[in-house]
């Protein structure tokens, strides 16, 4: 299995991992809103049916008071009998079957209003009907109290109580728009319930987020070391080339080749040492462990001696314009020359093959020297300038068209951004895709 299959391999096992958490957390969310939904809802049904029986209540007691107002029409002497000791019926349905043997009629008026004062008391503060129905089909009403429309949905009926032994009728208190007080009675629970719902809901959220973010590491940290490993491969490989021929004595008569080759060697391992050295520094920085040793340091020396290294070790002509107007910086100096020699390989690394012309410029103004590199390459474009400070950029974006030729793993700006900071300056670009590029320095001035 090569390289390739290696990564592709490890990259699916990721997002197919990245998935099932996810799909893990849903499922997760889900269970959580289906079972608050079965408490919501049992509780829902126990307040329900609290209500039901404390209407019961109150529509029992109001027809025994309505009993009470009638039997004052009733003749002096007369016994209204109620039933068995075991019997199911309540008193007020032999209190109701006397009084209509008497010919006594009900009044389905007064006991709206005795049932209204009853709620009231209770707190029961709702739209309400009482209603004369047949107790084998709650549906068929024979009279109502108010002239209002019952609602099939979402109305409260309690218990029939029947006024006929034989149960042909029956009198129904039923509320009509019932909502208000469930919503007084689980206010409290709805309430907590979003507040608890909210919060799994914002948890799970962030954590499918932080399981994101942890995937687009993972992936970048992989970019990274495929990048670095393939970086170092090139020059440790020329080393090892170079040793060989040297070894095996083949240029013992050739001294000027032999010296070549030993000039490749010792360039490839300051490559080598660069691009270890460089990692070490990002990490101290990063950790505050660093710090900067600043003198005044002459600008013409540094840029002389860059401009003269890049123009012989580059593969392509390079052309330097120096314009220091300020001759000097307030900086360290090993890190300033580490921090332009990036900036110029990169300039020469993203130009066209017809050449690069570098323009190095210092100035001076009150409060910062700056620095500028201004070369007419490749350019940079406004999505990437937003980039390209970050960590590893170089390594995420490795698979655009316009970058494959170049080598690098996305450590050179970052690097340059982490000791301006450290400086406790800052770094800026202006580009233009396929026109100019310009990184300027800000150094404070002592």
């Amino acid at each position: 299995m090569d390289k390739k299959k290696i990564t592709e391999f490890f990259a699916d096992k990721k997002s197919r991992r990245f998935i099932g958490l996810s799909a893990l957390t849903f499922l997760g969310l889900i269970g959580a809103l289906a079972l608050q939904t079965v408490w919501l809802y049992n509780v829902y049904t126990l307040i329900k049916n609290d209500i039901q029986k404390e209407c019961t209540s109150i529509l029992d007691a109001a027809l025994y008071e309505e009993a009470n107002l009638i039997s004052k029409k009733v003749p002096e002497g007369t016994i209204i009998g109620g039933g068995a000791p075991n019997d199911s019926l309540p008193i007020n349905t032999y209190i109701y079957e006397g009084i209509t043997k008497l010919g006594i009629r009900y009044s389905l008026n007064e006991i709206d209003s005795l049932v209204n004062l009853h709620l009231c008391k209770r707190n029961l503060k709702s739209q309400y009907v009482v209603c004369v129905v047949n107790p084998y089909n709650e549906n068929e009403i024979f009279q109502k109290s108010q002239q209002k429309t019952i609602p099939t949905i979402g109305s409260l009926k309690t218990s029939i109580i029947p006024i006929r032994i034989n149960k042909s009728l029956g009198i129904q208190l039923i509320l009509t728009n019932p909502h208000k007080v469930f919503f007084e009675r689980m206010g409290f629970l709805i309430f907590s319930t979003l507040i608890i719902l909210s919060f799994v809901i914002a948890c799970i959220i962030y954590q499918i987020r932080i399981i994101a973010q942890m995937n687009k590491i993972f992936q970048i940290r992989e970019d990274f070391t495929y990048a670095m490993i393939h970086d170092m491969k090139t020059p440790l490989s020329t080393i090892f080339t170079t040793l060989s021929f040297l070894h095996s004595g083949r240029l013992d008569g050739k001294p000027d080749l032999k010296e070549r080759y030993f000039s490749i060697a010792e360039s490839e391992v300051d490559h080598l040492l660069t691009l270890t050295n460089k990692v070490l520094t990002l990490s101290k920085l990063e950790s505050h462990k660093l710090e900067m040793f600043r003198e005044d340091v002459p600008l013409a020396p540094v840029i002389e001696k860059l401009t003269a290294k890049f123009t012989a070790k580059a593969q392509k002509p390079v052309r330097f314009t120096l314009s220091l107007q300020a001759p000097s910086v307030y900086a360290d100096k090993e890190y300033l020359e580490e921090v332009l020699s990036n900036l110029i390989d990169n300039a020469i690394k993203y130009s066209k093959e017809s050449g690069v012309d570098i323009r190095i410029a210092s100035e001076l103004n009150e409060r910062y020297t700056l620095v500028k590199i201004h070369d007419n390459g490749l350019g940079i474009s406004e999505a990437d300038q937003r980039t390209i400070f970050n960590k590893y950029e170089r390594a995420a974006a490795g698979r655009k068209k316009d970058r494959k030729k170049a080598s690098g793993f996305g450590l050179g700006l970052n690097f340059v951004q982490q000791v301006m900071n450290a400086h406790e300056g800052k770094v800026f670009v202006t580009s233009i895709e396929g026109d100019f590029t310009e990184f300027t320095l800000y150094f404070p001035v002592k």
